[in-house]
């Protein structure tokens, strides 16, 4: 079955959702965690997962962290907020700013360096990362991530920081996927519905960021990864210009260090 436009599967939402929900199960008996650690952004894909989380998992044993910034925008707060009083799950909020700016203030930094504001953005994923995982550590629990498909494909993520977590229960979602399933779920609309990002600055939106579009980007991903499509023959059907498809494939090669162990040399003995 394929959605209006022919080009990604339309997925049995319930079915896939009763499968990640099993799986997350069987990860925490697996381990023998006594439950789970989730970051809640008010965002889309944390607010899905957090969902199929609490259809398996007691919701005593899910402990959901909301960790803003000084960046982050307030009805992001407040949505991650209403999402977990609404499925029952205990919270805390922990603004990180007070965690981040030392470490910013020990290390040498140019304000008008890029680089450096991509250093400072990917700190604030790292600190959260650190957060999520004392606690985890603290209550014998899994962190749960919440990357999807199209980012883990493309590196939209920070390594060891939202890509540092134990299980990633919408891994295999595309972006597409997952606002499939959301609906499913009951996802409010003002999460449903708002601009994706990571509150990594003012005004920041992934899409923006990425330059393309999530339903675009996500079909030319399927054709690529599961479907092997040639570059051309891609952009022909997509009408799209080549240079895009480039361009996302040029994505995916730069993020392959990010998915896999760090790599090692080769010796004989």
């Amino acid at each position: 079955m394929v959605d209006n436009n022919g080009i990604l599967p339309v997925l049995d939402v319930e079915r896939v959702s009763r499968d990640i929900s099993n799986f997350i199960e069987s990860s925490l008996i697996e381990s023998n965690a006594q439950g789970l650690v989730i970051g809640l952004s008010g965002g889309l894909d944390s607010a899905t997962t957090a969902k199929l989380c609490a259809q398996v998992v007691n919701t005593d044993k899910i402990l959901g962290l909301i960790l803003p910034s000084q960046s982050t925008n307030q009805e992001d707060v407040d949505d991650a907020v209403s999402l977990a009083e609404e499925i029952g799950i205990k919270y805390k909020i922990i603004p990180i700013d007070p965690l981040i700016e030392p470490v910013q203030d020990i290390c040498s930094r140019s304000e008008t360096n890029e680089n450096y504001k991509l250093a400072g953005a990917n700190l604030k994923a790292r600190m959260r990362m650190i957060i999520l995982y004392y606690h985890a550590n603290a209550l014998n629990r899994l962190v749960v991530g919440t990357g999807n498909r199209t980012e883990l494909l493309i590196g939209y993520f920070t390594k060891y920081g939202d890509g540092g977590v134990d299980i990633l229960p919408i891994g295999e979602l595309y972006k597409t996927d997952v606002r499939r399933v959301a609906k499913y779920l009951g996802v409010s609309d003002s999460i449903l519905y708002k601009a994706p990002t990571a509150g990594l600055w003012q005004g920041q939106t992934d899409e923006d960021d990425l330059g393309i579009k999530y339903e675009l980007l996500d079909e030319i991903l399927y054709l690529t990864t599961e479907k092997e499509m040639e570059e051309d023959e891609l952009a022909l059907k997509l009408n799209i210009k080549l240079d895009e498809v480039i361009r996302v494939k040029a994505m995916m090669r730069r993020a392959e260090h990010k998915t896999r162990m760090p790599l090692m040399p080769s010796i004989i003995r």
